[in-house]
């Protein structure tokens, strides 16, 4: 093994990048890792995670690039999406139906939002003013109205909108994980 030269760690790095980039690709159209090989992120930052989108129209591309087709587009800014994983600078999003697809990265938002029960039998979600079932009710919302989320402590969110403000049962809302704290 004399004539073995091993190559910089940049190429390596490079080399690594485009294999992790063609394996995203051809993945693509299957079904999302298991967060355990998900877990390296371009970022930095934890996956799964969500996040929101920032612009009104937003294509939902089948691949991380433009070269690839577009499954739906989003007409609705502020709509939450989860974040699953991440390649340069495109990420493949969840929405609250369970689509997936890749978006890139400049058309979401780090602010917070949730859909109040997009999975619910159609039944309103009340809104409290203090985190406690029995505390008065201060507003009633139905089924996926989207709430920007203030903060969380794992069993409530203190969320508002325009004309209302309160306190919901984090189980009821997607855009947040169970027992996640939001500050």
């Amino acid at each position: 093994m004399k004539n073995v030269r091993l190559l910089p760690a940049s190429f390596r790095r490079t080399a690594l990048r485009l294999a992790a980039g063609m394996l995203a690709a051809a993945m693509a159209g299957s079904a999302a890792l298991p967060l355990a090989e998900a877990a390296s992120t371009t970022t930095g930052q934890p996956l799964p995670r969500f996040v929101s989108l920032k612009a009104a129209r937003v294509n939902v591309r089948a691949g991380p690039s433009n070269d690839h087709a577009v499954k739906w587009i989003f007409v609705r800014s502020g709509l939450p999406v989860e974040i699953v994983q991440e390649f340069e600078n495109w990420r493949r999003i969840r929405d609250s139906s369970g689509g997936e697809g890749w978006v890139y990265w400049s058309l979401l938002t780090g602010k917070r939002t949730a859909l109040v029960a997009p999975w619910g039998s159609g039944k309103p979600v009340a809104l409290h003013s203090a985190e406690d079932e029995t505390a008065r009710v201060t507003a009633t919302l139905e089924p996926n109205v989207v709430v920007n989320v203030e903060s969380c402590d794992g069993k409530w969110c203190e969320v508002y909108g325009k004309g209302f403000k309160g306190y919901a049962p984090q189980a009821e809302l997607w855009g947040v994980y169970p027992d996640e704290v939001v500050k």
